[in-house]
């Protein structure tokens, strides 16, 4: 298992789009939403995946997390026993000045909502401020996928 650590914000306006790698499509529910951990199934693109994340730090910026990547067909029957109705997204992926932001565009709930992640490997790592990062919302529960 491995210590995720990641700092998410608002989005001001879409100047990223210009400067994104690639885009998927993401379909997830969550079957387990305890405080003490989340599970997750997800598809992207036509991959499946499952995901179990601990709790996060005091700030919201590390958890433990553990991924697999599992079949098509299972991830599908699997988000049929989400909780709540699955969320769907489209994540851009942004480089920018060697960093890799992850944007999602909300599809379903909080349509047009737009926020961007960065995954660092230390809490206290720095990291470019492109102009269209808007207000850090990292540990606003309000903004955690599995509250949506």
């Amino acid at each position: 298992m491995k210590l995720e650590v990641e700092r998410k914000f608002l989005v001001k306006n879409d100047a990223f789009k210009d400067q994104t790698l690639r885009s998927q499509h993401i379909i997830q529910g969550y079957l387990c939403k305890d405080p003490e951990r989340t599970v997750r199934v997800r598809i992207i693109d036509k991959e499946g995946w499952l995901t179990v994340k601990g709790k996060s730090n005091d700030q919201g910026s590390s958890r433990l997390e553990w991924e697999k990547s599992i079949p098509l067909e299972d991830a599908k029957q699997l988000l049929v026993l989400a909780l709540d109705v699955p969320i769907e997204k489209i994540r851009h992926i942004v480089l920018f000045e060697n960093f890799t932001f992850e944007v999602d565009e909300f599809l379903t709930h909080n349509k047009n909502l737009i926020l961007a992640e960065i995954e660092l490997p230390f809490e206290d790592s720095s990291f470019p401020n492109p102009d269209w990062l808007g207000d850090e919302v990292t540990g606003d529960p309000s903004y955690y996928n599995a509250m949506m």
